[in-house]
């Protein structure tokens, strides 16, 4: 049990987006019970002094590819454009194994955690020497993180007319088999569920027609989640038009891949059609600004598929095209891209910070978290609001303008896994150190 007291302001992100000042919140069994003020600490209650501090819900990352954590800033990939950077590290990703991807997802999780962020979705689509999805989902139950792994794939190589070279890709039967055996083994659907899994190709030019399509039956036919990349720029666009006579979304939505339990990556490209065809059908989109800008994808539409009722969701993407994996960085760039594309009115902080919150949470199907109110799960952010980067605003609940962009405390399902601003569950150094020493022993080996 834990009582959080005497907060500056809790931006509750709930059904009329209350902002508290001087409030407390209980927290018992992984649920908020009370939200108050000068609430009485319950007996065996853990305390939070949040005095002077800032409570939100959880930050709900919506895609991420968390091995790449062990690429970051590769010779060759750093100023290229999608195809092209692919094509750069395809290679070295082949030489990695289970080892390279549990402590690349341990140390991604971390720096998502330290920025706040309480549930993530990772798209894991390549295998190669005995990986498996299991490896990140270990690394993310020791973290104690709320996660969404996808089980993604490629199935069409180069000599197909696919992207990704011919050895990582993999039979399509097999796919559908392990996708299988890791929602079987995995997946939870209950409401308080740490672990769920969704079905992911990896994208409409590294895998089949008939994947994509198998891929949409099996998941319904479990009662998981859809995802995928789609019209993340004008290369992909073209790829679509050129390969099946129709753009992007028109061949999501013939092979099933619209409707409330689906999510696409970037869209940066949809046209009016197309967020028109997402808004009918209930169809999420995970929205990468970061990686977009690296990549020179281009800005997405957010403010229209917002005015639209597109559900809206972060991600930061993979640390090979982002670089970094900070969730609040990901909501002030999205504001800030509204505007230069749209004007200075286009987007506020608060509204970007809703995107990173009960946006994303909605995006996964899970109005359980991404707001805080009584019933709630209790995945919870607290930010300290006294130090330099807040110093003069008048508004201190505007976290984006002018607010840390590291937390000082984090909390999901009740169990604190960030203590002042320190990782509670694992020795980050430890994981840090063992990271440095994989990404020495692959830049040796290429």
């Amino acid at each position: 049990m834990i009582h959080i007291k005497n907060a500056h302001t809790i931006l509750t992100m709930d059904e009329t987006r209350r902002e508290l000042t001087q409030c407390d919140m209980i927290v018992s069994g992984g649920e908020i019970t009370q939200i108050g003020p000068k609430l009485a600490t319950p007996h065996g209650a853990e305390v939070i002094d949040a005095t002077g501090h800032i409570v939100t819900p959880g930050l709900v990352n919506t895609h991420h590819h968390l091995y790449q954590t062990l690429t970051r800033a590769v010779p060759g990939g750093q100023d290229a454009l999608l195809f092209g950077w692919l094509q750069t590290l395809y290679p070295i990703w082949s030489h990695f194994g289970p080892e390279e991807m549990r402590v690349s997802a341990l140390v991604g999780l971390a720096e998502l955690a330290l920025s706040g962020c309480t549930m993530t979705s990772d798209h894991l689509y390549l295998y190669p020497n005995g990986a498996r999805l299991d490896d990140t989902i270990d690394a993310a139950l020791e973290i104690g993180m709320r996660f969404f792994p996808t089980r993604g794939s490629m199935s069409i190589g180069e000599s197909n007319g696919g992207l990704p070279p011919d050895h990582l890709v993999e039979k399509e039967n097999a796919i559908l088999e392990d996708c299988i055996r890791v929602i079987d083994k995995f997946h939870n659907p209950a409401q308080d569920a740490m672990i769920r899994v969704g079905v992911a190709p990896c994208s409409p030019f590294s895998v089949s027609r008939d994947l994509m399509r198998d891929a949409a039956l099996l998941a319904r036919d479990k009662g998981v989640f859809l995802h995928t990349h789609l019209a993340e720029n004008d290369e992909d666009v073209a790829y679509s038009l050129e390969k099946f006579g129709c753009r992007p979304g028109q061949y999501a939505q013939d092979l099933g891949w619209t409707g409330n339990d689906v999510w696409h990556a970037h869209c940066v490209k949809l046209d009016a059609h197309e967020i028109n065809l997402f808004s009918k059908t209930g169809t999420g989109v995970a929205h990468c600004p970061c990686s977009n800008c690296r990549l020179g994808s281009g800005i997405a539409p957010i403010r229209s598929m917002r005015d639209h009722g597109v559900k809206v969701g972060l991600g930061v993407d993979g640390s090979a095209s982002n670089d970094i994996g900070n969730l609040m960085n990901e909501a002030r760039q999205t504001m800030l891209l509204q505007r230069v594309q749209n004007g200075a009115d286009a987007m506020s902080a608060r509204e970007a910070l809703e995107i990173a919150t009960r946006g994303g949470a909605d995006v996964l199907g899970r109005p359980e978290v991404g707001r805080l109110a009584v019933g709630k799960r209790a995945d919870i952010a607290i930010w300290d609001a006294r130090g330099i980067e807040t110093a003069g605003s008048w508004d201190p609940a505007a976290l984006v303008l002018a607010g840390p962009n590291k937390v000082t405390h984090l909390i999901v399902e009740g169990r604190q896994i960030v203590r002042d601003g320190q990782m509670t569950s694992i020795n980050l150094d430890h994981a840090i150190r063992k990271q440095s020493e994989l990404a020495i022993k692959l830049r040796n080996r290429i």
